[in-house]
């Protein structure tokens, strides 16, 4: 199932995007702000290229560039949902970082699924 896949791979870029997030936000004491946005970028391009090589079929509902766009699209969506939740767990709430950023790629992580899935990949015939 496709889902599994796509945890897999979300699972991946994750890691890349909470362990690069730690490490420059706690470890070198950067600003969080900015450096979510660059992790959350860079397991962005990971879990792209990940995806279609083990979860969807690319270029078969739009060409390359038109959808390499839309996936960027939504996860811009999902990077400003990540920065609403960043904002609320650790400035308002006060939870450490690294967790803050573990439960706000986990709350995101559906909003990219079904947006690639149900707008980017799937296309009327199925094939995806």
């Amino acid at each position: 199932m496709k889902i599994f896949r796509y945890l897999v791979v979300g699972g991946i870029a994750a890691v890349i995007d909470i362990g690069l997030f730690s490490f420059f936000s706690k470890g070198l004491n950067l600003p969080w702000f900015p450096v979510a946005i660059g992790t959350f970028s860079l397991a962005t391009i990971v879990n792209y290229y990940l995806s279609i090589s083990h979860v969807f079929k690319s270029g078969i509902r739009f060409n390359k560039h038109y959808e390499i766009a839309l996936v960027f699209i939504i996860s811009g969506i999902a990077l400003i949902c990540n920065q609403i939740i960043l904002y609320l767990l650790i400035e308002k709430f006060l939870i450490d970082m690294t967790i803050s950023k573990i439960l706000a790629t986990g709350m995101v992580f559906f909003v990219n699924y079904f947006g690639r899935k149900h707008i980017v990949f799937t296309n009327t015939k199925g094939l995806t």
